[in-house]
């Protein structure tokens, strides 16, 4: 498999790594718009670790060269209806996430199974903390575990950002009431599973289209 890396910052520097361990490719790097010039049609999947105000820009010129895209950013979900209508009328394929750890996503499995077994009475909050230098805030992963949260009937959740330091990303959701409380929490230890997540997402999109967000795949190898 040959690689389209879209920003060069910690976390594609991280992809390019592992992928050369792995044997893939490494067909260009996107430090700025201009680079999408030089990139021949349909030679690359690209995996998308920019920043939010780009991925739109990156979209739509992955469209026009024909390259399968994983989107890692986030902060841009606001614009997910635009994205499905855009995807489906370019038939493209896309797999973005707010969380491409694969510990993530048994961390969201148990969350839902705690949001639906538990009474009223537990109140849900989560607390996110990220190094100093992430731009969103609450993170996508945070986010996320809102929207699955209120899937399962919960009201809309306290959620407190905590900027400080070098953590890869550590998430914690926890259930209180009266008499006891629960409290799940993913820490992540490095940034190592995020770039493999991603490897992964690449590899299976590679021959696909649609929009695909990364839980789906999960669940389909789990099954």
């Amino acid at each position: 498999m040959n690689l389209l890396l879209i920003g060069y910052g910690k976390m594609n520097r991280l992809v390019e790594e592992l992928a050369r361990e792995q044997g893939h490719g490494i067909a260009g790097i996107i430090r700025r718009p201009a680079d999408w010039a030089a990139v021949p049609p349909g030679s690359a999947v690209g995996i998308d670790f920019s920043v939010p105000a780009a991925v739109m820009d990156n979209l739509a010129a992955a469209f026009k060269a024909r390259i399968p895209l994983v989107i890692g950013t986030t902060g841009w979900l606001e614009h997910l209806p635009a994205v499905r209508a855009q995807v489906a009328a370019a038939e493209a394929g896309v797999v973005y996430g707010a969380n491409f750890s694969l510990g993530v996503q048994v961390f969201y499995q148990a969350v839902n199974a705690a949001a639906r077994a538990l009474p009223a009475e537990y109140q849900a909050y989560i607390i996110e903390h990220h190094h100093r230098h992430k731009l969103d805030a609450p993170s996508g992963t945070a986010r996320e575990l809102a929207r699955r949260l209120a899937d399962a009937g919960r009201p809309q959740p306290p959620v407190a950002s905590v900027r400080a330091g070098a953590q890869p990303g550590e998430h914690t959701v926890g259930f209180d009431a009266e008499a006891d409380s629960l409290i799940f929490t993913h820490r992540a230890r490095s940034r190592r599973g995020f770039a493999q997540g991603a490897l992964h997402a690449a590899q299976w999109i590679e021959h696909r289209r649609g929009l695909h967000e990364f839980s789906e795949i999960f669940a389909a190898a789990e099954g």
